[in-house]
């Protein structure tokens, strides 16, 4: 699983996932990134890296916004037409576990950073790449992560994220191929299971551990 955990700077992407409506997507993501970073700059909690709360933070403000079903069939390539509907439903739901697992811990690290939106020139097409940069202290180069985004009737759903050149969607490909390659759908499905289990597994013990100091 080496490859899923491959791209370490990944995690400031949740940062700057807007609350969508129709306004101007570029508007949106500076302004719900200037929220998020807020909430977690006031609360303790969730800079010390409280799981329970950030996964709230997450699923409150983030996940209802994002294409899951878009990004686990781009990660998935030509592999997913090899996959019955019941196990593109698994593999969705597990893609998306995965996720919030991996990258909502991150954001209590991005508390003192700045995110800036590039403003997009003229109306917004129905697909459409907001860029921003992620100020870090210490004089650090910033770290650019684009957003692809699609009009989705009423809203605009995130279907792939790239940051610092790498998408993440491409990123997972190849180690979805290679899992697929091994032992099919099922074992990518045990796979991604095993990992999921095992990072609740950490979070709790590390929530736990927490509370008893």
């Amino acid at each position: 699983m080496k490859g899923y955990l491959g791209v370490p700077i990944m995690l400031g992407w949740l940062l700057a996932f807007p609350v969508w409506s129709m306004e101007r997507p570029d508007t949106l993501v500076d302004n719900t990134a200037q929220e998020v970073l807020t909430i977690i700059r006031q609360d303790k909690e969730l800079r010390a890296g409280n799981h329970a709360k950030l996964l709230d933070l997450v699923e409150g403000k983030i996940l209802p916004h994002f294409d899951f079903n878009r990004m686990t069939q781009l990660a998935m390539g030509k592999n997913w037409s090899k996959a019955t509907p019941e196990q593109r439903q698994t593999l969705v739901n597990e893609f998306r576990t995965l996720l919030v697992r991996t990258y909502s811990n991150a954001l209590s690290t991005y508390s003192n950073h700045t995110i800036k939106v590039e403003p997009l020139k003229g109306d917004p097409a129905s697909d459409t790449l907001v860029k921003t940069k992620v100020i870090q202290d210490g004089g650090q180069q910033p770290i650019p992560i684009d957003y692809s985004m699609e009009k989705a009737g009423d809203s605009w759903k995130v279907y792939d994220v790239t940051v610092a050149g790498v998408s993440l969607v491409t990123n997972y490909r190849s180690t979805f191929d290679s899992q697929v390659r091994e032992g099919g759908v099922e074992k990518l499905i045990k796979t991604l299971s095993d990992k999921n289990k095992s990072l609740i597994a950490s979070d709790k013990a590390s929530d736990k551990k927490a509370a008893s100091k």
